[in-house]
């Protein structure tokens, strides 16, 4: 009879045991489950806050919130209006300089600094920035070049890309060119023309196979031509730098 109590006793607490575990491992395999839930559905990112932007974009008011500001890099020019411009030409130039295809030490230093979070934000703001006080412009430029400049504009096809005015480019990664400053416009063409320099210079295949056609005096009278015309481009100063 001992036996026989012992030998039940030892049954039902096998089948006890196995219950249990029966039952802790769909909880222990729905665990992970769990937890990996939150990571797979990641919230959106999102717009940075007034705050954030001010801080973000500190770096680039010292230059480009101030008008007619010149840069001595790799020689004297006004720092380029920004404000208006496409973001995502914004952002493709500051991954450029972000990974050297642009050269430049200053704005390499800035954009090594930032996140892909970071440029985003800060070329959408740039390209909403002065919005309501930018001029609306026409489908064509609003002045014609003389015979000269028009010979170069064709051969540069300079309309194929940045549009019927200069303004309009066919694709948002593309500038507007239209009345920007024509010494900024001026030091860029030439540096398209630079190769097998460590420290100045930008790689662009197409800008690069353009700019090479030209003479630096005839990538002058084009970048003249283009900057004294209309523009949608501004510098707009920082307002905390103007307060009474």
């Amino acid at each position: 009879m001992n036996k026989l109590l012992i030998t039940l006793f030892a049954l039902s607490v096998a089948c006890a045991t196995s219950l249990a575990q029966a039952q802790a491992a769909p909880a222990a395999s729905a665990a992970p489950a769990a937890a990996a839930a939150p990571a797979a559905a990641a919230a959106p990112v999102a717009p940075a806050s007034p705050k954030s932007l001010e801080a973000k974009t500190a770096m680039c008011f010292g230059c480009h919130g101030i008008v007619g500001y010149k840069g001595t890099f790799p020689e004297v020019y006004r720092v380029p209006k920004i404000a208006g411009q496409n973001a995502k030409y914004i952002a493709a130039a500051l991954n450029a300089y972000k990974s050297g295809d642009r050269k430049h030490p200053t704005m390499r230093g800035i954009a090594a600094s930032l996140s892909d979070q970071d440029i985003a934000d800060i070329s959408n703001y740039y390209e909403h920035l002065g919005a309501d006080s930018r001029d609306k412009l026409g489908d064509k430029p609003d002045q014609e070049p003389d015979t000269q400049v028009a010979g170069l504009v064709q051969k540069a096809a300079c309309f194929s890309c940045h549009g019927s005015n200069l303004s309009k480019p066919i694709d948002p990664s593309y500038p507007k060119i239209s009345g920007q400053y024509p010494d900024y416009l001026f030091v860029a063409l030439k540096a398209y023309k630079t190769t097998d320099n460590p420290d100045v210079g930008r790689n662009n295949g197409v800008m690069g196979a353009i700019a090479k056609q030209f003479s630096n005096p005839e990538l002058k009278a084009l970048a003249s031509y283009v900057g004294s015309l209309d523009s949608e481009l501004q510098t707009v100063p920082e307002s905390r730098f103007h307060k009474h």
